[in-house]
């Protein structure tokens, strides 16, 4: 199926290339090319393994924006960071990591509950530490990051659970642990580190391995839902592109992404399962492709928000006119909204849609179900491009 798409900048003028592989292999970027059609001359992807970091959802610049706003008393800045230090205290550090994670379709289980909290407890802490300079923090999240690295081997289905369930969860939780490892590897306030050491990075790359080889991989080559299963794993595949320092993983998940934009987001803005299904799983769609094109942003990459004439900002617009009632096949009226209202709205900020969608919940704290990270108000309101 050819899920390349007309519009973009970067992608007039491509030529295609067409591999064919025997089913469940893989290229380089992890697409099975038996049924994608890649572009392969984007000037956005990365080349050369040459990457920003901090480079997952907040750089350094961002960090030091918020650090110094909220250090100055900013209430803005402060009531987002609430939801940070809410989310810290009401979690545990935990002392004990499981090697396997049981996960399930509709529901959780106790060790997926757990895999969860923790990738967002490790983010949060990994913030706290940012804007405070607390080694206790830095300390506790890397606890956290160096007991799963060390101690996880696999995700498995819960009984009733089919396989491919585990695929889908590992690229909702692996680019929340990268972007708490994006700021306690490379992140430094007043001059000091987090003090992660080279062998706790080195077991963390190897968890990142696992989980992209075993997991996101899979989900690329072997589902073709045109939904946000798609966004996930190439959201988490930039992610974990950017902390290998590996432009083969972190084009192969850009690849992937940009070629679903236009599938998922419809010229409309019609976002993929909202008509069909509820008023989540298109905010999935839309918060993944929302920090996918931030990350792309912080590389240096300003073409994937504005991408196929801005279809994902149509996308969050669509979106606020379901939150109005104005979209017959279902009204989102007094649901929950998703944190990535808040990427968008600091990127979009001409819209009055995504600025009205962004205002129905503030400040933005963790997503209930834990699939993405959250604490956006505190790390994107209003920090520019």
């Amino acid at each position: 199926m050819n899920r390349t798409g007309n519009g973009t900048t970067q992608l007039l003028g491509s030529f295609l290339i067409t591999a064919f592989l025997l089913p469940g292999c893989m290229n380089d970027q992890g697409i099975s090319t038996d049924r994608k059609v890649i572009d392969k001359t984007s000037g956005a992807r990365i080349d050369n393994n040459q990457f920003v970091h901090p480079g997952v959802l907040n750089s350094r610049a961002s960090l030091d924006l918020i650090r110094s706003q909220a250090n100055s008393g900013d209430a803005a800045r402060l009531d987002g960071y609430s939801k940070v230090t809410e989310f810290v205290d009401a979690n545990s550090v935990p002392t004990s990591f499981p090697a396997t994670v049981y996960v399930k379709g509709s529901g959780s289980t106790p060790t997926e509950n757990q895999i969860k909290t923790d990738a967002i407890l490790s983010y949060a802490l990994a913030l706290r530490w940012a804007k405070t300079g607390n080694a206790t923090y830095a300390t506790q999240a890397i606890s956290i990051l160096n007991g799963w690295a060390t101690n996880f081997q696999r995700l498995l289905p819960d009984a009733g659970t089919d396989t491919r369930q585990t695929y889908l969860e590992a690229s909702w939780f692996t680019p929340t642990f990268v972007a708490a490892a994006e700021i306690v590897r490379y992140y430094t306030v007043n001059g000091n580190s987090a003090g992660w050491s080279n062998t706790g990075i080195s077991k963390f790359q190897d968890f990142l391995n696992n989980l992209k080889d075993n997991y996101i991989n899979r989900l690329i080559n072997e589902v073709n839902y045109d939904n946000n299963w798609e966004v996930s794993a190439g959201y988490a595949k930039m992610a974990v592109g950017v902390f290998l320092n590996s432009s083969n993983v972190y084009n192969g998940g850009y690849d992937y992404l940009m070629q679903n934009i236009p599938v998922i987001i419809s010229s409309s803005g019609e976002v993929k399962e909202h008509c069909s299904r509820d008023c989540w799983h298109p905010q999935y769609s839309l918060t993944g492709f929302a920090y996918a094109a931030e990350i792309a942003r912080i590389q240096g990459d300003n073409t994937v928000f504005p991408a196929y004439s801005s279809r994902i900002a149509k996308g969050f617009e669509y979106m606020e006119d379901s939150f109005q009632g104005a979209i017959g096949c279902r009204s989102c009226a007094g649901q929950a909204v998703f944190p990535g209202a808040e990427v968008a709205s600091n990127y979009y900020n001409t819209s009055a849609k995504i600025t009205s969608l962004r205002n129905r919940q503030d400040p933005y704290g963790a997503t209930g179900d834990k699939t993405f990270l959250g604490f956006t108000t505190y790390t994107h309101r209003t920090i520019g491009r």
